[in-house]
């Protein structure tokens, strides 16, 4: 997460309240607005930590790792619990924009039966696409979301009124 710090041991709470008496609401700033990637390399911003990645600074390329890390944790969690994947699907900014992204969550899966065509996920592109290579069983897709509008439907919907 840009600077929220994810998944924990919820005894850490409690372990920061004695070992650092700090108070619960610096506890709280520090797990949600200055942790995850903010955490780790200083900056929240995916576009940010990618280029200060390409440019070798080693904070950025250790939050890509983690965070590639932790979506692979899930990718496999949902393949068991589902007994398989049909589709994967890459979503919102960073899932529609960050290539690099969608590569390190994909690397290493194709046991998994997915298999990212390399050239097809580079670069930026403009709506649906499907990124995967003709070997992988498993669909890889990029479908953009329209936050706004869910946001303005639902609002619609919970007014009653159209």
């Amino acid at each position: 997460m840009g600077t929220r710090c994810g998944d924990l041991d919820p005894a850490i709470i409690f372990y920061l309240t004695r070992e650092t008496g700090l108070a619960s609401g610096e506890i709280e700033t520090i797990l949600n607005r200055e942790s995850g990637l903010k955490g780790i390399c200083g900056v929240n911003d995916m576009r940010s930590v990618g280029e200060l990645a390409a440019g070798g600074d080693r904070e950025a390329q250790l939050a890509i790792s983690m965070y590639c890390y932790r979506i692979k944790k899930y990718i496999g969690a949902y393949h068991a619990a589902l007994g398989g994947l049909d589709g994967l699907i890459f979503t919102g900014g960073i899932g529609e924009n960050a290539d690099f992204i969608r590569a390190g969550c994909c690397a290493g899966l194709a046991h998994l039966g997915l298999e990212l065509d390399e050239g097809k996920n580079r670069g930026s592109r403009e709506g649906c696409a499907a990124l995967e290579d003709r070997a992988s069983r498993v669909r890889i897709l990029i479908i953009p979301t329209n936050e706004e509008l869910e946001i303005a439907e639902q609002t619609v919907a919970c007014l009653g009124t159209e």
